[in-house]
């Protein structure tokens, strides 16, 4: 028998993605339905989606740890629990909590010396694009959507992002919303708060940026006067995981910065590594 869990079913995809990078993809025996990173994880066979999982699924894997995410797969890891599976299910929101999921993580298939590095290696991509922040001129006012009905912002590990590479969230307060329906914004507030920019990430389906810009009032928006409505791809920032520290980051840096300096000026980071640290 392993030391540590040698048969993992991860149901989100935050989880796989830091297994990989620890180089311990081969623990992974099932993944979410969602699971796009890294690309040799879709080849895995996919038990669950996010609010519903196929037991049998999971039950013909044999796995010895499963790995969830948040209050939404309460019900998922009760019936595993019941059915005698061991199950571990994070609720990490902020930057610190994903970092701290990452050396857990490491820590649960023994790899805690790579994870230290591998979190020790994202602080340090993060302290970057604060030091490159703290040069610009201004910092732009953004307003972050992840939903369009009811509109709905300020998911806490996503605004912080934000401040790191150099914008002013509109809706600050929201961050401790842990729950969507506590994060409903008003479409008449967003314009008397007036962005600079709107980045729009709807999970799921592709944002329409005319139907954004076509809203009552929102012509008034400094962000729609300007044509400055971008959509990042929720599969890099809506999944609390090395993706949001990685090519999220990277991406809501690109497009802070082009308004704050008003020329493209990214800083390119190097291409995500998956496999063990040396």
């Amino acid at each position: 028998m392993s030391t540590y869990p040698s048969r993992i079913v991860c149901l989100t995809e935050e989880t796989t993605e830091t297994l990989y990078m620890l180089g311990e993809g081969d623990r992974v025996v099932g993944v979410s339905a969602y699971t796009v990173r890294p690309q040799e994880a879709r080849s895995k066979p996919r038990v669950s989606a996010f609010i519903n999982a196929n037991f049998e699924k999971i039950e013909a894997l044999s796995p010895d740890l499963v790995l969830g995410f948040s209050d939404l797969q309460a019900d998922i890891a009760a019936e595993l629990i019941k059915r005698g599976y061991p199950v571990m299910v994070f609720n990490h929101r902020s930057v610190t909590d994903i970092l701290q999921m990452i050396r857990v993580v490491g820590a649960m298939v023994g790899a805690a010396a790579r994870a230290d590095a591998l979190a020790d290696r994202l602080e340090m991509d993060l302290d970057f694009y604060r030091t490159a922040a703290a040069t610009l001129r201004r910092r732009p006012r953004v307003f972050f959507e992840e939903w369009d009905d009811p509109l709905i912002s300020g998911i806490r590990w996503v605004e912080e992002l934000i401040e790191i590479a150099g914008g002013e969230p509109i809706f600050p307060e929201l961050r401790d919303g842990v729950l969507a329906k506590q994060r409903i914004v008003e479409s008449d507030e967003v314009v008397r708060r007036a962005p600079d920019i709107i980045i729009a990430s709807w999970c799921g389906k592709p944002v329409k940026k005319d139907a954004i810009a076509s809203r009552r009032g929102w012509c008034d928006i400094p962000a729609v006067r300007n044509g400055r409505i971008h959509e990042v791809k929720s599969t890099i920032i809506l999944q609390p995981g090395p993706a949001a520290l990685t090519d999220g980051i990277r991406e809501l840096q690109q497009i802070i910065v082009r308004v704050a300096k008003s020329q493209p000026a990214p800083l390119s980071r190097e291409t995500v590594h998956y496999g063990p640290l040396e």
